[in-house]
């Protein structure tokens, strides 16, 4: 199929899925630019000299990425008239690889939220009446219904993982810093990732392989000495052989093992271990202890961050302006009640009487978090002093992406309240507080007679050592559509 007929389809697709409301911006369907692209594309592609392996390709952006193009609303009444005057570096190296824009997807406000119903521009829907994740929503049914190529997302506490897992599609986070946040609007600078959604793994490591630069606009950007002295310890011999030869150790973390995993979860993520086993990796158990207190620690750090960086919505310097009580309104009004609710924690846990008893020992946690995770791996951490390698160590972890399968729309948005959306995150939290490359890979279950393959997918997560993403998407491919 030409790259024309391919991007017509997935503009056709935009059109007779708009019920799921993927998109907050679609692709202009009668604008000829993105016409002429891809039959320049086509060009390119017959005189074998195409830009790269996205050359032509619809890429969808999450709606808190700055495009000129498009507007950037972050799903918020504050910003829904807002049109940035620069693309987000992430946009401009898609665009210089060739790929074409397919528009702004839907997301919790402000990436707020994990079931995408806290849109200002209406929830985001999955199909089977499913909760389609969050907060990158949107960006996950957008992929799952061939609407777009690939797209571009942000995963601060799973936003582009739990996503994945309830739309059966591969959600990649890569390495804190490796990714540029320039032009992203922020939610937790600590936290914030630039994510891959794509229906296959070898999708998600071209657009990644496209993005994965140094910017010096970023100040969270891994720098180029950073990133080669990452690429030299990861690369030693010893390291190499894991990606050609076998065995890998994997580990399996038993604090992850909880009374609350639904059954096909759980069968999930058996099935994916036997089929490593039998492919001549051992599996082994691991210990995590502080993960335990991961999910606690996050929701202390995330909001106090948020609190900070959402200062700057005054209706003065940004968002909506109303003409009486101006900054009260546009707080009150223009954020909707799970941004509120974020804020309001973030400022207490910052205050004076509180910031010792929550902020710095979320801190304490997050940095033992961390330290367990060095302990697993075989691979020290790159950028630590440590030894290079440890005998004992795992290569890659295997887990769930979420407790149980996505659950009904109508539920998310009548009857859980806000702390049953918070304990989704609790499998992908600790790779995040950490800044682990991680990726959701789609794995299939059984239906009550025993059919294999019949009863839809489960978010099977791989988490690996900082720097180690070419491993993580490596093991990703080894279990792409298992259990079919």
């Amino acid at each position: 199929m030409s790259l024309l007929l391919e991007a017509e389809r997935y503009a056709a697709n935009q059109s007779s899925h708009i019920a799921l409301n993927a998109f907050i911006s679609p692709l202009p369907r009668q604008s000829g630019q993105w016409h002429k692209q891809a039959k320049d594309a086509d060009l390119r592609a017959k005189q074998g000299n195409p830009k790269s392996k996205l050359d032509g390709r619809l890429i969808a952006f999450k709606d808190n990425i700055c495009t000129r193009d498009f507007p950037t609303t972050c799903a918020s009444r504050t910003l829904e008239t807002f049109t940035s005057p620069f693309d987000a570096t992430v946009v401009q190296q898609v665009e210089d690889a060739g790929a074409i824009v397919a528009g702004k997807t839907n997301l919790d406000e402000f990436g707020m939220g994990s079931h995408s119903v806290n849109s200002h521009f209406g929830h985001v829907r999955n199909r089977r009446h499913l909760s389609a994740g969050g907060s990158s929503g949107g960006s996950a049914v957008a992929v799952a219904t061939e609407q777009c190529y690939a797209s571009l997302g942000t995963d601060t506490g799973g936003s582009i993982r739990l996503p994945a897992a309830y739309t059966g599609t591969v959600g990649f986070k890569p390495s804190y810093g490796l990714l540029s946040r320039w032009g992203v609007v922020a939610y937790a600078n600590s936290l914030d990732t630039v994510g891959i959604l794509a229906k296959r793994t070898s999708v998600a490591r071209d657009v990644f392989d496209v993005l994965n630069k140094h910017d010096p606009r970023d100040p969270t950007s891994l720098s180029p000495l950073s990133r080669s002295r990452v690429l030299s310890k990861l690369s030693a011999p010893h390291l190499s052989s894991r990606l050609k030869s076998l065995p890998l150790r994997i580990g399996v973390p038993l604090e992850y093992n909880i009374s609350e995993l639904s059954p096909s979860v759980r069968q999930a993520w058996y099935r994916s271990l036997e089929r490593l086993s039998q492919q001549g990796h051992t599996v082994e158990p691991v210990s995590l202890p502080m993960t335990n207190h991961a999910l606690s620690a996050y929701y202390i750090l995330a909001p106090a961050e948020a609190s900070s960086n959402l200062a700057k919505y005054d209706g003065v310097r940004y968002g909506t302006q109303f003409t009486n009580k101006l900054y009260a309104k546009t707080r009150g009004a223009g954020f909707g009640p799970e941004v509120k609710r974020r804020i309001m924690l973030g400022a207490f846990s910052l205050s004076a009487q509180a910031m010792d008893n929550y902020f710095v020992q979320a801190q304490r946690i997050r940095r033992l978090v961390q330290r367990d995770f060095d302990a697993a791996f075989r691979a020290a951490h790159p950028l630590a002093a440590e030894p290079p390698y440890s005998q004992t160590g795992v290569d890659v972890l295997i887990c769930p992406t979420a407790p149980s399968p996505p659950p009904s729309i109508n539920l998310t948005i009548n009857g859980a309240g806000p702390l049953d959306a918070y304990i989704n995150d609790v499998f992908t939290v600790p790779a995040s507080l950490a800044g682990l490359p991680a990726v959701s890979v789609p794995v299939y279950g059984d239906d009550a007679a025993g059919n294999q393959g019949s009863a839809g997918v489960a978010g099977i997560q791989v988490i690996g050592q900082y720097g180690d993403d070419e491993l993580v998407l490596k093991v990703s491919e080894l279990l792409e559509g298992c259990g079919l």
